[in-house]
């Protein structure tokens, strides 16, 4: 079978793996910009002992999407630097919010004394979940702020689930679904009608997201996984950065006669009974099967000329765009360790949330910082297209107040990542179903994977790669 991929991002090139391990060649992947690695980028100054990442920076070992994407770096011979749970950076969670630093709990015990930001004990949150019936009639979905104010209390709602929704896809929890992001929590409740109450009842049931097999793993678990549970990572980076993941998976396809060719950006999709026909500079190029990684805004041109409707769905996907500051300063300046801190949006400040990642990663004597800024109130805050020396100086002097730091950084990079996180609101997984239904049943010679349908992490991005190509009919 002839196949293209669209797109030289994580998801891409994890098609582009997983079918050379299905099909065998021919194998063309097509990317529009001069790189791999999408999002994922990072900046190693080695001859400073610090890395920038304006991506992502770490993996979480966790279940089957974890244990996946381990069998992948261990094929790929990547060196991994693991934090352990025990690490401050695992154990070590803030907000800044009311004008402070706050720890967020990180033992049972932290249920029982009021921290701040919370005005009460957070175990009267647990009790109200357990005395809060749910809802009579059954829902479909609704915004993971509506389920949280409505079974744990609206001071969890706000400081607790709305500022890690900023840290997951830089999004307003009062939109963000939650049947699509915390499925699990969500069908627990509406099953046993709550959320402890459900986790209780299944814990006697078989736990299917601990069984790594699930026909992935038939023949072993990968050594890595096994290691990570052992060793109690709580996740973990890539030696020499994170882009050092989609560099390997480019150099190993290559290695194996997969075409990647980079700068190529396809135009149009015309589909037919025998195939696709994808125009790639003004040439028609013939496969048999596209996979296409590209985000779902990207995609609905090129089927919009003969699916109206198919593109009208990928359409009703929104994007954010996130402004990522790095910056780094001479010596060991934080007084209070951990992998960082988040905003939560009822404090009306234009960060999301800062990342330590000299906590996280050894940096020598440097204090090396990521600083996330905009995402759904991109607008609201820097509509007016600010300079990037005007968001490093409003950047800076936010660390300045929340850290209690005095330096400027000594070294800094400014990254405005347009359109680079969907926002899974309400009716996602609806949509998704909707859009996979329409190729299915048009028969379309065409499979959809990446973080626009299947979740915004590492993990999903390359799982969903994964699960697209083995549906891929092998005739």
């Amino acid at each position: 079978m002839t196949t293209a991929v669209l797109g030289g991002g994580l998801s891409g090139l994890s098609a582009g793996y997983y079918l050379l391990r299905r099909f065998g060649k021919p194998l063309t992947i097509y990317e529009a910009s001069p790189r791999v690695g999408g999002w994922v980028r990072s900046e190693n100054r080695k001859d400073r002992n610090f890395i920038f990442e304006s991506g992502p920076r770490t993996i979480r070992p966790v279940g089957l999407p974890g244990a996946n994407t381990l069998e992948l770096v261990e094929e790929l011979k990547l060196e991994v630097t693991p934090i352990r749970r025990s690490h401050v950076a695992a154990r070590n969670r803030m907000l800044y919010a009311k004008g402070q630093l706050c720890m967020l709990p990180n033992s049972p015990k932290g249920l029982f004394g009021v921290l701040p930001p919370f005005t009460k004990p957070l175990y009267k949150a647990v009790l109200r979940d357990l005395v809060t019936a749910s809802k009579k009639a059954k829902l479909e979905d609704e915004s993971i702020y509506s389920f949280a104010e409505r079974r744990f209390g609206k001071e969890i709602a706000d400081y607790a689930i709305s500022p890690m929704i900023c840290g997951i896809c830089a999004g307003d929890a009062r939109e963000i679904s939650v049947r699509f992001l915390m499925e699990g929590l969500f069908e627990k409740e509406q099953k046993y009608g709550g959320v402890l109450k459900g986790a209780l009842i299944s814990r006697f049931e078989k736990n299917k997201t601990k069984d790594t097999k699930d026909g992935l793993f038939a023949e072993r678990q990968p050594k890595l996984y096994a290691q990570a549970l052992k060793q109690k990572w709580a996740m973990y980076g890539l030696q020499g950065g994170l882009e050092n993941l989609p560099k390997a998976m480019r150099k190993y396809l290559g290695e194996r006669d997969v075409n990647v060719q980079l700068s190529n950006e396809c135009r149009n999709l015309t589909f037919s009974s025998t195939g696709v026909r994808m125009n790639i500079k003004d040439a028609e190029v013939p496969v048999e099967h596209v996979v296409s990684s590209l985000p779902a805004y990207k995609l609905a041109p090129l089927v919009k000329q003969q699916h109206p409707s198919l593109s009208a769905q990928l359409l009703s996907i929104p994007y954010v765009d996130v402004l990522v500051v790095n910056m780094q300063f001479p010596g060991k300046l934080l007084k209070q360790d951990g992998f960082g801190l988040l905003v939560p949006p009822v404090e009306k400040l234009p960060l999301l949330g800062v990342i330590f990642d000299s906590c996280c990663f050894d940096m020598g004597e440097n204090t090396v910082l990521t600083v996330m800024m905009g995402g759904h109130w991109f607008d609201q805050w820097f509509g007016d297209r600010p300079s990037p020396k005007q968001i490093l100086d409003l950047a800076t002097s936010h660390v300045q107040k929340m850290l209690q730091i005095r330096e400027e950084p000594k070294f800094s990079r400014v990254h405005t990542l347009h359109k680079c996180i969907p926002q899974y609101t309400v009716g996602h997984k609806r949509r998704v179903e909707a859009i996979r239904n329409y190729i299915k049943t048009y028969k379309l010679p065409l499979s959809v994977c990446g973080a626009a349908y299947d979740g915004v992490g590492i993990n999903d991005v390359i799982l969903s790669a994964r699960r697209q190509v083995e549906a891929i009919p092998l005739s």
